[in-house]
């Protein structure tokens, strides 16, 4: 083969190899976006129908935070008689069941979102224990104590409520 020939060759290949390089980036190109298509339809179809179930469990977690918020909580759990330490146990006892009882949703949030939930609701035992250390006897002393506690700074629910909404307000 002579220079003449590899240059025809070339001539003839080039327009071949170039027309089939723009062929393959249109058709990937073509792929790739009905593949994006069908992922927005397909997430678009499931959305209809988890969105109810998701804000459910949202729903569920608010009602959850403000039951075990320290003001709800001291006034709608009295204590039963004149121990410290069974009023203490019993509020405990409360935020735990409250927890419990709701510890299923946690599938339909993120994982920020839950652990959030969950340190609201560890700061909530925490003061309930910070307060019963003190030197009180009664149990009316002990609730004084726990919403005095809670007087001089925000509490943990509604530091965690700010941010369920702010993430149920991300869901649309």
């Amino acid at each position: 083969m002579s220079g003449d020939d590899i240059f025809q060759l070339f001539a003839y290949l080039l327009p071949a190899v170039v027309t089939g390089a723009i062929a393959f980036y249109f058709f990937r190109l073509h792929t790739k976006n009905e593949e994006g298509r069908r992922r927005f339809l397909l997430h678009k179809d499931s959305q209809k129908d988890t969105l109810p179930i998701r804000l459910q469990a949202y729903e569920r977690m608010v009602l959850f935070l403000e039951r075990i918020a320290i003001n709800s909580l001291v006034v709608r759990v009295g204590p039963n008689g004149k121990d410290k330490g069974a009023y203490e146990n019993l509020l405990i006892k409360q935020v735990e069941t409250e927890f419990e009882h709701n510890l299923s949703q946690q599938i339909y949030m993120s994982e920020e979102c839950w652990n959030i939930i969950k340190a609201a609701k560890n700061a909530t035992i925490q003061i309930i224990r910070s307060a019963g250390m003190s030197a009180t006897d009664s149990p009316d002393k002990l609730r004084e104590d726990i919403l005095n506690q809670t007087m001089e700074k925000q509490s943990p629910s509604s530091t965690a409520l700010s941010f369920v909404k702010k993430e149920v307000g991300e869901l649309w």
